[in-house]
């Protein structure tokens, strides 16, 4: 399911329906500029993670940075981040934008013939 069938679902949309989807994507999904500043300030210990919901990989980061070699490690890590912090914030809002079309198309499927 990539952007392309996603265009094709939201043209199927009303103007209330994609006011709706725009709503829940801005309050639940993250921002690219929050990311990265969570990366640079407090990439080491994997607050970009926690951020992003990757809480496995940013616990291990934050153990890791605990220790001078842990730290060493991490270091290559946070610039590894920098190349994929990206693509992990347009896969989340894809990912989130996904279930929020499927849930519109849900609950139009179960609204009573007189709201049409």
């Amino acid at each position: 399911m990539g952007m392309d069938y996603n265009v094709a679902r939201k043209s199927q949309l009303d103007t209330r329906e994609l006011l709706l989807l725009d709503s829940e994507l801005k309050s639940r999904g993250k921002n690219m500029v929050v990311a990265y500043v969570l990366w640079y300030f407090l990439g080491l210990f994997g607050g970009h993670r926690f951020y992003l919901g990757l809480k496995g990989s940013a616990i291990a980061q934050l153990i890791l940075s605990l220790t001078l070699i842990g730290m060493a490690v991490t270091g290559i890590w946070w610039i590894v981040d920098a190349f994929l912090t990206h693509t992990w914030v347009k896969e989340h809002n894809q990912k989130l934008e996904n279930e929020i079309l499927s849930q519109i198309e849900y609950e139009r499927g179960h609204r009573p013939f007189n709201e049409y």
